[in-house]
């Protein structure tokens, strides 16, 4: 079948630094269009990148018959407006995570016709290590998994970033803290029924920037998560089962096209002496995302979740900052 023909909206860097080049690896895929609301710094992406065309509207853009998919990675206040705009144009939408500043903006994603198909990107989600990790909880190699403890820091406090601008959606919690939510979902296969967290704000934002959480999944089942915008960048994720243990090393920002390890371990001899490393075979995650999106608009394929996977994600971390307020258990 013909390719996928995808537009860009803006010259955000996770597009241009690391999803477009993602999505041109697809097999299924093509970058034709990129947009912005300033032309030149459009047409200068678009020359750095390959990209045919370049507009310096959104909205010319999304006018723009030949577009059938476009990825919104705008700022999270901008996610559901632009996604919503972008469908009523006829086109699909990709959408950065978090789709929403709450679960009720979420929601509006729940009326889309059933023919434009609108996926959160999780791009973990579609990483091989994340596909063996889940492969080794269903088989009972694992034993029976009942905790998932998950790190996920980096270190910005910069006032004029918007991961650090609490109008729109910035915050520990919005930006990173979503993935240890998706970890546990992904893995457990089910929903958190509670959740409680303790969080710390920036006295000069007001921003979450530090989070610990615990996720109760019934059955004696937990995710467990710690996330901050200033700490020293680290990664983790530890998935313990009543034989052994599964830790993915890189377990978000895996670099594209290079492999990675992952670790087992039954805890028979001290330190690392019965730690078993496999390689994962290099992969681009925004590629196999980008593949699987494109695939799902040929319907050649369905794609493993939409709008309102977006919306439970959401209610989880509404749930957290309840949380934060009543300082109690809050039911999600």
């Amino acid at each position: 079948m013909a390719k996928t023909r995808w537009g860009i909206i803006s010259t955000a860097r996770i597009g241009t630094g690391k999803v477009i080049p993602g999505i041109q690896r697809a097999p299924s895929a093509e970058v034709v269009a990129i947009a912005s609301r300033d032309l030149a710094r459009a047409q200068e992406a678009a020359r750095e990148l390959g990209i045919p065309k370049a507009y310096g509207s959104y909205e010319e853009m999304l006018d723009d018959p030949d577009i059938e998919a476009v990825y919104n990675p705008l700022p999270n206040h901008l996610h559901v407006p632009l996604t919503l705009q972008a469908v009523a144009a006829g086109k699909h939408v990709l959408c950065e995570k978090p789709v929403g500043l709450d679960a009720a903006d979420a929601e509006k994603l729940l009326s889309l016709p059933q023919d434009r198909l609108v996926m959160e990107a999780f791009m973990v989600r579609f990483h091989p290590q994340w596909l063996r990790a889940r492969d080794a909880a269903r088989s009972g190699e694992l034993g029976e998994v009942r905790a998932i403890q998950c790190f996920f820091s980096y270190y910005n406090d910069d006032p004029a970033n918007i991961r650090n601008q609490l109008d729109i959606g910035g915050g520990g919690i919005m930006d990173i803290g979503c993935y240890p939510i998706v970890a546990g979902r992904f893995i457990f296969e089910a929903e958190p029924q509670r959740v409680i967290a303790l969080v710390d704000r920036d006295p000069h934002t007001g921003v979450d920037r530090l989070a610990s959480a615990i996720l109760d999944f019934g059955g004696g089942r937990r995710t467990e998560f710690t996330c901050s915008t200033q700490l020293t960048p680290l990664q983790r994720v530890d998935i313990v089962g009543t034989k052994k243990r599964f830790q993915i090393t890189i377990p978000f920002n895996a670099p594209q096209m290079e492999a990675v390890t992952v670790l087992t371990d039954d805890g028979s001899k001290l330190g690392d002496a019965s730690v078993v490393p496999e390689m994962i075979h290099p992969v681009d995650q925004y590629a196999e995302q980008a593949e699987a999106f494109s695939k799902a608009v040929r319907g050649e394929i369905k794609l493993p979740y939409g709008p309102a996977d977006a919306v439970q994600n959401m209610k989880i971390i509404d749930a957290l900052f309840r949380s934060e307020k009543s300082e109690a258990w809050e039911r999600v």
